[in-house]
């Protein structure tokens, strides 16, 4: 007897708990306004007031007529009802129980003329333009609350009807309250379904934003990981000239002192030290990709331009820009390079950008301008470097790429370290353009110049820029 005690007041409790939810749910004036239409904008609610002032009419006109009510009457029944619909455009719990109150207000007065047998045969508790009406404000209401709310929406009528027809009643009426609630429940069941899929639509669009945006972010995580083991990599080229320059030091001087010794012995050890870091944090580094995926530089596999990248080769400079624009000719890509201005060693990091700015230009010419042809300037001043890539209008359709577009980005980042800008865009002659200006900071000393390559012979230039 106890346990079922125990079930019964856990029954109870449950049902007063979601009746208390329920009135909430229901006991509100709130506002919900129905968005507009992303293709109609205002459409739809210019269509419901539409219908809304179709349905007063024809609720109007049975009413005074085949109801033989009176005219204020049948206007204060017609004007609840149908004024229902277009307030639930905007708040539909409220809406909800207008409609059931003028309803109701309209079942009492016509009851009381099926009784005194001044009609005989209306249909009653609710009569056809009522029940147009309500299945609207049910529509309306489904699409903008949630199901529990729907669904008590849909008992609250249902249980006003069976009160209505079914325990207090009325003499020589045609019944439709199982019709009524039989076409309120399909609409609360269609407007439920269409709610559940915009619902999945937007939570869809929403991932496939948070996606894309997921995407980008671990792209540029990527491109400024393999920027910062360039970045180490020339860094460490430097720190092993220091190391070999403070070992070599005291043999270049005629008996060197102690105290010289130990300080070049003490800047040698810090060299070594930083070194060995190096070594670590860019071990850490080329570790996160699998090697021979080619996907980042310093990982084995093949390049966009077609060459083939060592795991541990010393990173390109300007000085391998003749070597590049070979290659990309040899891929089919006809390439002329101008250079102006004094040309000068650079630091390590410009040096560094401006190549693999060109590479990817040249890259992505070569994917989506089939045909083109495209020019590489070189601009140098004394404030830093200039690189600009053009290319002509494609002779044919480029094929579909599986690149994942994220070039131009990697692009940005690398000049933005530097402090420079870059843009992109259309070129005269229906082209494109990609134009990067790298500053030189005044604290950072040039790597003295190597041996450079040679540009071909149709590619030398003046200072001026004249080929």
């Amino acid at each position: 007897m106890s346990r079922l005690n125990r079930v019964v007041n856990e029954g109870a409790k449950t049902v007063l708990r979601w009746l208390r939810v329920l009135r909430g749910d229901l006991l509100t004036v709130r506002s919900d306004p129905l968005p507009p239409s992303v293709w109609l904008r205002w459409v739809p609610h210019g269509f419901v007031c539409l219908a809304a002032f179709g349905l007063f009419l024809g609720d109007l006109n049975q009413l005074q007529g085949y109801g033989r009510l009176g005219h204020g009457d049948s206007l204060l029944v017609a004007a609840g009802q149908c004024g229902a619909v277009v307030l639930a455009l905007r708040r539909p719990v409220p809406a909800l129980w207008l409609s059931l109150t003028a309803t109701l207000t309209g079942t009492v007065l016509l009851r009381r003329m099926l009784m005194a047998g001044q009609i005989d045969g209306f249909p009653w508790p609710w009569h056809a333009w009522g029940i147009a009406a309500h299945l609207f404000v049910l529509l309306l209401l489904v699409l903008r609350v949630p199901t529990r709310v729907s669904v008590g929406a849909l008992a609250l009528t249902a249980l006003l009807t069976y009160v209505l027809q079914g325990l207090w009643g009325a003499w020589n009426h045609s019944p439709t309250g199982q019709t009524a609630v039989l076409l309120f429940a399909v609409a609360v069941v269609l407007g439920i379904a269409l709610r559940g899929r915009r619902e999945a639509r937007a939570e869809l669009v929403e991932q496939t934003t948070l996606t894309a945006e997921e995407r980008a972010r671990r792209t540029l995580l990527e491109e400024r990981s393999r920027i910062a083991r360039e970045l180490h990599d020339v860094v460490a080229h430097h720190m092993s000239v220091i190391s070999i320059q403070a070992q070599v030091a005291p043999h270049l001087v005629e008996n060197p002192s102690e105290e010289l010794k130990e300080n070049l012995a003490g800047i040698r050890q810090n060299a070594v030290d930083a070194l060995t870091e190096l070594r670590r944090v860019l071990g850490v580094l080329r570790s996160e990709h699998p090697a021979g995926t080619g996907v980042h530089e310093g990982v084995p596999g093949p390049r966009p331009d077609g060459s083939a990248t060592a795991p541990h080769a010393p990173q390109p400079t300007l000085d391998r820009l003749g070597a590049l624009v070979e290659n990309t000719r040899a891929a089919g890509l006809a390439v002329t390079t101008e250079i102006s201005g004094e040309r000068r060693p650079l630091p390590p990091g410009v040096e560094l950008s401006a190549y693999r700015i060109v590479q990817e230009a040249l890259s992505n010419v070569l994917r989506h301008a089939p045909g083109a042809t495209a020019q590489v300037r070189l601009a140098y001043d004394r404030g830093g470097l200039r690189v600009e890539v053009l290319n002509s209008r494609p002779t044919r359709e480029a094929p579909l790429s599986s690149g994942a577009g994220h070039g131009l980005l990697g692009m940005r980042e690398r000049a933005a370290m530097l402090g420079g800008t870059l843009t992109t865009g259309p070129w005269t002659g229906h082209g494109y353009q990609v134009s990067a200006y790298l500053p030189v900071s005044s604290g950072t000393a040039p790597v003295p110049a190597a041996a450079p390559t040679a540009l071909p012979e149709d590619d030398k230039t003046d200072k001026d820029g004249t080929a």
